[in-house]
């Protein structure tokens, strides 16, 4: 037989991140932003995974008067913080 350099390729979980121990709220990089549609023209925007560094009232201030809108700070005991 001849020695061939085969390489077979692993097997790759894209969600194994997700699944890690430090993965809870301000553990990565990600901010997740989620609209929700509500009647008509009306939604629901939350904002999560800040750092937690960051002041979720100050950012929520500055969001409410640059989109001329409503909001407040929701502690969720899964998600941490979140801006509703």
């Amino acid at each position: 037989m001849s020695d061939l350099d085969i390489h077979i390729p692993t097997a790759f979980d894209p969600f194994a991140d997700a699944n890690a121990e430090d993965a809870g709220a301000g553990a990565k990089e990600y901010v997740h932003i989620r609209i929700q549609q509500r009647n008509g023209r009306k939604s629901l925007t939350t904002v999560q995974g800040l750092k937690k560094e960051f002041s979720y009232n100050k950012i929520l201030k500055d969001l409410k008067k640059e989109f001329c809108c409503n909001g407040t700070v929701v502690q969720d005991p899964e998600l941490g913080k979140v801006c509703v």
